[in-house]
């Protein structure tokens, strides 16, 4: 199965960027004019299923909603360079990893990532002053100043088991618990001033989609997580097509 997506992935890509040179080093400004013009929503379903890293379930398996068109390659460059001053802002947080990732329309987002060992207690969804701290930024320094970007929060856990509980059982509590943390973040990041309309999607989805390896314990801190993503919204695309998006 991952053989068939990264083939699909590989001749999406070189149709997309042949005769375009190397993107090695390219920012998301000009990322989002090339997948802008020339991928499309095609594209951008395939590169953000496999980049996004969600089941394939279809539990936020893509970023953001479709919206039917591909989207100029001159709105792309707007959107991208909008994405790029959030990852720069973001990535200044203390706990965020930032990554750039590609949302369903084939435009550039961001994936911020906070460790649950940064986070929370072992087995708990309470917030840590200190993530609080850096929370409060993110929501004053990023989201609150980049109102027209969506945001989906998912949590994740490690696959460790629950004492006293059946595999099933403990993979349930997982859920449970990785949505716990997910809400948490959500909450405090609507304490802090962020519109409970700019963020789309609260999930948790247990021990799905581990970034390391389970059998270490240093695996498994990674696999405890929050991710965010900020893409770009329908008022966003309307804007950047516009030429208006500032």
């Amino acid at each position: 199965m991952k053989r068939t997506k990264f083939t699909a992935l590989l001749l999406c890509v070189t149709l997309v960027f042949s005769g375009c040179g190397s993107t090695s080093n390219m920012n998301n400004t000009t990322k989002g004019g090339i997948i802008g013009g020339g991928g499309g929503a095609t594209l951008g379903a395939i590169l953000g299923h496999i980049v996004s890293g969600k089941s394939d379930k279809g539990k936020g398996a893509l970023i953001g909603a479709a919206i039917g068109a591909a989207v100029g390659s001159g709105a792309g460059v707007l959107i991208g360079k909008k994405m790029d001053k959030a990852a720069e802002k973001a990535a200044a947080i203390e706990g965020a990893q930032v990554e750039q990732v590609t949302d369903n329309n084939g435009l550039q987002a961001v994936k911020v990532t906070f460790d649950s060992g940064i986070l929370f207690g072992t087995g708990a969804s309470t917030l840590s002053s200190s993530a609080k701290a850096s929370l409060s930024k993110f929501a004053n320094d990023v989201l609150k100043t980049n109102t027209n970007m969506d945001v989906d929060i998912y949590g994740f856990t490690d696959n460790q088991g629950w004492r006293n509980s059946t595999a099933e059982q403990s993979k349930q509590k997982n859920i449970d618990l990785s949505q716990q943390r997910a809400q948490s973040v959500s909450t405090y990041l609507l304490s802090c001033g962020v519109a409970p309309a700019q963020v789309k999607g609260v999930e948790g989805l247990g021990e799905e989609n581990p970034v390391a390896d389970n059998a270490t314990a240093a695996g498994r801190e990674q696999n405890r997580r929050v991710e965010v993503y900020m893409y770009a919204s329908q008022e966003m695309i309307r804007q950047a097509e516009a030429g208006t998006l500032q």
